[in-house]
């Protein structure tokens, strides 16, 4: 029946307890009545619309009665289609009426109905059961990216960047020109400590935001040659974090 730890196991321990529907029975590869039936079939080579019912029941009782050691009385619904076959092939036996042979239905018509329902079944599960399964034919691989240490590396930047930021600011304050005449007196060195007290948290401000549009070209030159003036002394640094990106300044001592 079985084989535990390599030993072949030939009868049910008795004090093995079964529950009710608890044991399913398969033999050999048959699923129920109609599998064996439709294997003698095939193994006759016989057509399933033209059965040769007393053959096959002959069959059929001799397979039950080869497996009746096997607590066989588990699958009542062998017996059934034994019955079923003895039944149809004792109609076929009894003798018929002329004038009742056409309008009798064949005893084999609901027989051959459920096996060619069954093997349409049967062949479609195979089919089924051919394609390629998740977890049997094929396995889902993934793989997690390492931990890596993240820096980002500020580029350096670039005269001609600065230049084009002050292009930018000198077209905006183009449009705060005034028409007064007036003298104004602005110092590089006022104007350094100027940036330097509003750089004064350790914190970035935009390159733009130190330029005072409302003076006029004049202040925004004096700004940016404060700024200049700061970076060549290594007050302040400058740095961009992508390519034409915004431009960032900072105190270089507060860091």
């Amino acid at each position: 029946m079985a084989r535990v730890s390599g030993k072949t196991l030939i009868d049910l321990p008795k004090d093995l307890y079964i529950p009710p529907d608890a044991l399913a029975v398969f033999l050999e590869a048959f699923e129920g009545p109609l599998d064996l039936l439709l294997y003698l079939i095939r193994r006759q080579n016989m057509d399933i619309l033209d059965i040769d019912v007393s053959e096959i029941t002959r069959q059929y009782m001799d397979y039950i009665g080869a497996v009746e050691a096997m607590r066989f009385e588990l699958a009542a619904e062998y017996l059934v289609m034994a019955a079923t076959l003895a039944e149809i092939k004792s109609r076929m036996l009894l003798p018929r009426h002329e004038s009742d042979e056409e309008e009798e239905l064949d005893p084999r018509a609901e027989l051959i109905r459920r096996l060619q329902q069954y093997e349409r079944f049967k062949q479609a599960a195979e089919d089924i059961d051919a394609l390629p399964r998740m977890e049997r034919d094929s396995f889902s691989a993934s793989a997690a990216l390492p931990q890596l240490p993240s820096t980002q590396q500020h580029p350096d930047v670039d005269l001609r960047d600065m230049l084009h930021a002050l292009r930018g600011v000198l077209a905006r304050a183009d449009l705060f020109t005034s028409h007064h005449v007036e003298k104004e007196k602005l110092s590089t060195r006022e104007r350094m400590s100027a940036i330097l007290s509003v750089l004064q948290d350790d914190q970035f401000v935009t390159f733009q935001s130190l330029f005072t549009v409302e003076e006029g070209r004049l202040g925004v030159v004096v700004t940016f040659l404060a700024t200049l003036e700061l970076v060549k002394e290594q007050l302040i640094e400058v740095v961009q974090t992508e390519v034409l990106g915004s431009i960032h300044v900072r105190a270089r001592a507060a860091r």
